[in-house]
């Protein structure tokens, strides 16, 4: 077992920290949000995949110790680096992956090994994490310490596929590294899958998410299309689905969220654009395709209410589910962030009801956080499943609420009932 720093202690940092903690590694979980360290040495977790009983335990056991001081790094055996790594103004944004690396550099020695985790484009992990590694430590990745690739892959509230079962993919700059990094993660998860290459390994994770960006965005736009041609598309699709070959069912809804569909696959077409200097058409197509989706369901929303009477301006509607996805409280480029705020500009009262999202929501203060009751549900004009939780009271909503646009396919259809 070995001495670990994992650099982020987010949605993929936590999950990854406490299970080494668990398996027997000492564990220095390192944040620079002081509000988060804090709430974990009190043993309370913001990430549904990490109970309160096993942050606590770990903490207390003295494996796991969240910190947000930079000089508690020295000394680690193993670092991964598990930072956001977003866009700005449309390109990129690396300066989390600078970061880490500037703060593990003077900790670096021989015989370490740092793997990045963050999803980027293919080349970040040599020439821009790696070589800044090497410039402030004066070493050199592959013949003074290990430098590796493994690109997350959790998803957050899946009860199944877990940190630990989820398939890992491992990489290194060069043969020992890889060997390396196979070693540790073989240590906390199920499953280890080598691939040849630091490169290969940031292409596929670009891969994994842009195949499923792609394809919710053409179910989207058939979506559409199938309201305006008055086909039901949940039944279509539930028609194709019974084919067992050459298909793959996806489902529509009111948007994409998370880090992986809206900003990961960008990294993707900007790089090749950027070096091989021609548009990803795909991709384009779909960020187009669904960041509309939220003002879709604001214009199917208004042409309800029209039909019933009522003006959007001044009717409560009420938002279901703020979390980009279901059982989760992940609230990272939600849809029901963007669907409220137009809701807000056209002069709608808006509340909204997510028992998930603990965390701070960047979302306009005029949006009311509620709990979802039967006064509540039959005060409100309208009713907007954003994000299907489990722990919605479905069959509340159906007895109480005038009118349902169901985004999710949760409820039947009726004469108060409207699926996207």
């Amino acid at each position: 077992m070995v001495r670990l720093v994992v650099v982020g202690q987010g949605y993929v940092g936590l999950p990854l920290a406490v299970r080494a903690a668990e398996v027997g590694h000492t564990v220095i979980g390192y944040d620079v949000d002081e509000g988060r360290i804090g709430m974990l040495l009190a043993g309370t977790s913001y990430v549904e995949d990490v109970s309160d009983e096993r942050l606590a335990c770990v903490v207390a056991a003295g494996t796991y110790v969240p910190t947000a001081n930079p000089a508690d790094l020295a000394g680690f055996e193993v670092a991964v680096v598990t930072v956001p790594t977003p866009l700005l103004e449309d390109v990129p944004d690396l300066s989390f992956v600078d970061s880490a690396a500037l703060a593990l550099a003077p900790h670096v020695t021989r015989g370490s090994l740092v793997v990045l985790e963050s999803t980027t484009y293919p080349g970040t992990t040599q020439d821009v994490f790696g070589a800044l590694l090497e410039k402030e430590s004066g070493l050199a990745p592959g013949p003074d310490f290990g430098l590796g690739y493994s690109p997350e892959r959790i998803d957050p509230g899946n009860q199944y596929w877990t940190f630990e079962r989820t398939p890992k993919l491992v990489s290194g700059v060069d043969a020992d590294s890889a060997r390396r990094v196979r070693e540790f993660y073989d240590t906390v998860v199920d499953t280890t899958v080598p691939v040849p290459s630091l490169k290969t390994a940031e292409l596929a994770k670009l891969i994994e998410n842009t195949f499923r960006h792609v394809n919710v965005a053409l179910v989207n736009e058939m979506a559409v299309a199938a309201q305006e041609l008055g086909v039901d598309i949940w039944d279509a699709i539930d028609a194709a689905s019974s084919k067992p070959f050459g298909f793959m069912r996806f489902t529509p809804g009111p948007g994409v969220g998370g880090h992986c569909l809206p900003i990961d696959p960008r990294y993707l077409s900007w790089q090749v654009e950027r070096q091989l200097g021609r548009r990803f058409r795909f991709v384009d197509l779909a960020n187009d395709v669904n960041n509309q989706m939220p003002r879709y369901v604001v214009q199917r929303l208004v042409e309800a209410l029209n039909n019933r009477q009522r003006s959007a301006n001044g009717s409560r509607v009420l938002v279901l589910g703020l979390a980009y996805k279901r059982n989760s409280g992940d609230a990272r480029e939600s849809p029901a962030v963007r669907a409220a705020e137009l809701l807000l500009r056209i002069g709608a009262e808006v509340r909204a009801s997510d028992p998930h999202v603990r965390e701070s929501v960047p979302i306009d203060p005029r949006v009311v956080r509620v709990e979802l009751t039967a006064e509540e549900i039959g005060a409100s004009d309208a009713v907007v499943i954003i994000t299907d939780h489990d722990a919605f009271d479905y069959e509340l909503v159906r007895t109480h609420a005038r009118y349902v646009l169901d985004c999710r396919n949760r409820l039947a259809p009726g004469p108060h009932i409207e699926r996207l």
